[in-house]
């Protein structure tokens, strides 16, 4: 099986950090399913489209980006797996082709790739009065290509950053949504310590009020544990798990990647235990350094690939 190319990394990673850490001066402390047809789809490519989906749960049209199978106009009986790929914070649906090859990773595999989109914080969550990113992901997205791309119900998912963060979360509330979930670099553990201050200050980056997203972390502690993976992992029973985190230590350049990918050492490092007490099988990589990056991401994706290649039924 072929690697993804390694491309530059100056794509989700640098941005995510830079912006993320800027906001609120938080730099020095991290030392419903829609029922409205889908618009016209976008062609990008023989296989690659964009699709505007319009959601009841956002209260607006929101894009995916789809990658079609190589042989989904030849057989218009066949249904087929989808992998989701979830996007980072501060970066678009659109992350996942421009900074990885999965275009032709995927060509010639039965499977349908979707890229969501997660808004602008790529927090793909329920949020206090606001958006409902999950059921946009989770349930409005899967009517639509069950609908008109003839998907199957087999699903798998796998997400950076904010959306490893939704990827496990996506999976734990949902028990038997997928087959399988991934996360590179995540946010696991949404009350570890100092992780509330990243997610206050992703949201902030975006001129949101932290309180929009979960609340106040304290007084709304409750809805912060519904929504935090580590909390919710009993829902993971039975889902093929892989969560990869670097340690952040080390490495030259830039040192902001490296620095927010130690900021959630801890957080991924938790969650794993708490598998691990549960009897909830997860594969694991945890190594040292490492960067918040797609320099890192896409080879963790690579190695992740037979797992969620098994959890679809498609040949590695």
């Amino acid at each position: 099986m072929s690697d993804l190319p390694q491309k530059p990394a100056a794509g989700v990673s640098r941005r995510t950090v830079a912006r993320a850490t800027a906001a609120a001066g938080l730099a020095a402390l991290f030392g419903a399913a829609a029922t409205a047809p889908a618009r016209a789809a976008t062609r990008l490519g023989p296989r690659t489209r964009d699709v505007s989906v319009p959601s009841a749960a956002l209260g607006r049209s929101a894009p995916v980006r789809l990658i079609l199978p190589s042989d989904f106009a030849t057989r218009p009986d066949k249904k087929y797996p989808v992998l989701y790929l979830l996007h980072g914070a501060h970066d678009d649906y659109t992350s996942w082709t421009r900074e990885t090859d999965i275009e032709a990773f995927t060509a010639g595999r039965d499977l349908i790739v979707a890229m969501p989109d997660a808004g602008p914080t790529g927090i793909p969550s329920v949020w206090r009065g606001g958006p409902d990113y999950e059921t946009f992901q989770v349930k409005e997205v899967p009517a639509l290509l069950a609908r008109d791309y003839r998907a199957s119900g087999v699903r798998a998912v796998a997400g950076v950053s904010t959306g490893g963060y939704g990827a496990m979360a996506h999976a734990a509330r949902h028990p038997g949504a997928f087959t399988a979930a991934a996360s590179y670099s995540g946010i696991l553990d949404t009350t570890a310590p100092g992780v509330p201050a990243i997610m206050d200050a992703i949201v902030a980056r975006e001129n949101l009020p932290a309180a929009s997203l979960w609340g106040n972390p304290v007084f709304n502690l409750l809805t912060w544990r519904d929504f935090n993976p580590r909390a919710r992992a009993t829902g993971l029973r039975g889902t093929a798990l892989y969560v990869s985190q670097g340690s952040g230590v080390g490495g030259g350049g830039d040192p902001l990647p490296g620095i927010l990918e130690s900021a959630l050492w801890p957080s991924a490092q938790g969650f794993a235990r708490t598998l691990a007490l549960m009897g909830v099988p997860a594969t694991t990589h945890f190594y040292t350094g490492g960067g918040h990056d797609w320099a890192h991401w896409k080879p963790e994706f690579t190695a992740s690939w037979p797992i969620l290649a098994r959890a679809l039924g498609v040949p590695e």
